[in-house]
């Protein structure tokens, strides 16, 4: 009996440590049905030439913000270094939008006023309309006075969805707003945010999400995981499915902000009850955080940042508080992923988890802590001791994203803690890698180049070299790392026979390529359950897909309502 689809005449990569290799692939259904020798291989009603390229198990993007994506019509400030550009894109775009209320862009460096954060003077000049403005890692917003003015700040009120920073000299706020992205997926952070700021509506938040995954089809991801859902955004996800929008296997873990109560877990436990759920969509991860990030100092560091002397950060919670959470998230069976970045948050994070088991006992929750960028030496054998996941991405890494301000916060003396990837490999814990899409580039051989080389995306600038890892590793990090953080390590992240039919075929073979060739190659075919959702040439739907640029955005666009689909845009933050 022929099987549906044959791949054949390329290399196959099944990280099945039975049979790594494979010369042909066979589909049946929704399954793989044979991997073998294209000798062996069975008759197909279908067969994909793959003419040497390189087929691999789907990308795993374990930490991918969907709701975060670029919004189409938002001004986009990706990968300004100068303010002077910052400045004239807002001018510009207001100028030739007088319909539009709000001023919204996305996307700014902290760098971009040297030796300082931005404020709402440097805004002074360009719209009498207030601007709202997320840095590259959604951590802080910058407002200009209008802004401020509009939403109470300038007299003194407070804002639910961040702590607008105070000049300590004139008693002012700054127009600076911190702890942005914790606050602002709290109950009350959401509604006041799509109260006020035009970006956060639902609706704009939604073509958020089906932008992404559309995206995500594009650059070879089968599973994506949303990191940091909102209770109150789930019906978007519903909304994907009914409108067949959900391309990508859509793994949602529910936000718990650090001082909810246990009426709050209540409605998690409810909503994961009640939530359909199926093979496209799932709930269960839960996502705490024990510090904020390095680049605003507001990060948990075990000593003083090495440019602000008597400054440490702050864990999110207070530690002792912060444990007594974890504990009774986990007696609770959660699968509980926490963000924390520096390496006192980091620890705080590894306590935690040993005092849940201590009172819990131990189970194979997978417990996952994410980004981990600066991590003590004594705590490095502790994930694998504990069975926790290393949720990394490589491109966070990279110089393009921290040379100065995070380099600089930290100090030389401590970059050997820096995204200690291969450490982790090789220390025998679970690792994953992802995009953080949009802090990182979603395309996942953007991740595969700065793991391999530590370097800027031209190749200059290398850093802390003994942490690069060779393709094989990294591919392994996104494909059957992810599967295994999530306890699908049965059905995905392999090329086995049994297992779901979730593949890409890479449009070369990545493995006889140096980094810098890898970087300019793209998923040909983006396969989830046998059927395609990405087809570049038509070699399965009969027709070829449109393929855009790898990260599309969008510069100087409306903050107003939509005016068209979502097209090409270079590598984001």
């Amino acid at each position: 009996m022929a099987v549906d689809t044959l791949y054949t005449g390329g290399r196959i990569r099944t990280f099945d440590p039975a049979q790594p290799w494979a010369e042909a692939l066979a589909v049946t259904g929704d399954r793989i049905s044979y991997v073998g020798s294209a000798a062996d291989a069975p008759a197909a009603r279908h067969t994909v030439q793959l003419e040497g390229r390189l087929v691999t198990p789907g990308v795993a993007d374990t930490h991918n913000h969907l709701l975060l994506g670029f919004d189409d019509l938002a001004v986009s400030l990706d990968q300004v270094q100068s303010l002077d550009v910052v400045r004239q894109r807002i001018a510009e775009f207001a100028e030739t939008h007088p319909e539009l209320d709000w001023i919204c862009a996305e996307n700014a460096l902290y760098s971009v006023v040297e030796g300082r954060r931005p404020n709402a003077d440097d805004l002074v000049g360009t719209t009498d309309k207030p601007v709202f403005i997320t840095t590259y890692d959604q951590h802080s917003v910058w407002l200009n006075r209008p802004a401020m003015a509009k939403l109470g700040i300038l007299n003194g009120g407070d804002i639910a969805w961040g702590n607008p920073e105070i000049d300590p000299t004139t008693g002012e706020p700054t127009g600076w707003v911190t702890d942005f992205y914790t606050s602002a997926m709290t109950i009350d952070g959401l509604a006041e945010l799509q109260r006020d700021i035009p970006m956060y509506s639902p609706d704009r938040r939604y073509n958020k999400i089906v932008n992404s995954l559309d995206m995500a089809a594009k650059v070879g991801i089968t599973t994506v995981v949303e990191p940091q859902v909102p209770l109150a955004e789930l019906d978007l996800f519903a909304r994907a499915e009914r409108e067949g929008k959900l391309t990508s296997r859509t793994i949602a873990a529910i936000y718990h902000p650090v001082g909810a109560d246990g009426d709050f877990r209540a409605r998690i436990t409810d909503a994961i009850r009640e939530t359909p759920q199926h093979e496209r969509f799932s709930l269960g991860p839960v996502k705490l955080y024990a510090d904020d990030v390095i680049e605003p100092h507001t990060a948990a560091m075990l000593e003083d940042y090495a440019n602000r002397p008597g400054h440490r950060g702050h864990t999110s919670l207070e530690p002792t508080e912060f444990t007594k959470l974890f504990v009774e998230l986990d007696r609770l069976g959660y699968q509980v992923h926490t963000h924390a970045t520096g390496d006192w948050g980091i620890r705080l994070t590894l306590d935690s988890i040993e005092a849940a088991q201590r009172a819990n006992g131990a189970r194979d929750a997978r417990h996952g802590i994410v980004h981990v960028e600066c991590l003590a030496p004594e705590d490095l054998p502790r994930f694998a001791e504990l069975g926790v996941v290393a949720a990394m991405q490589p491109r966070h890494s990279s110089p393009d994203l921290v040379a100065g301000t995070w380099m600089e916060n930290v100090g030389e003396a401590r970059w050997d803690r820096a995204w200690r990837y291969r450490s982790m490999i090789e220390s025998g814990a679970r690792v994953t890698f992802s995009s953080d899409w949009q802090v990182g580039e979603m395309d996942p051989l953007v991740g595969v180049y700065a793991a391999m080389t530590r370097a800027r995306l031209d190749g200059s600038d290398a850093w802390t070299l003994g942490e690069r890892l060779d393709l094989d590793r990294t591919l392994e990090a996104y494909t059957t790392g992810g599967a295994e953080a999530f306890h699908r390590e049965d059905s995905v992240g392999m090329l086995k026979a049994g297992y779901l039919a979730d593949l890409v075929v890479w449009s070369g073979d990545l493995y006889g390529m140096e980094p810098a060739e890898i970087l300019e190659q793209s998923a040909d075919l983006t396969v989830v359950g046998g059927s395609p959702i990405h087809d570049a040439h038509g070699e399965l739907d009969g027709s070829a897909a449109a393929v855009g640029a790898k990260d599309p955005g969008g510069a100087g666009q409306s903050c107003g309502e939509p005016v068209g689909d979502h097209h090409g845009h270079s590598h984001a933050h």
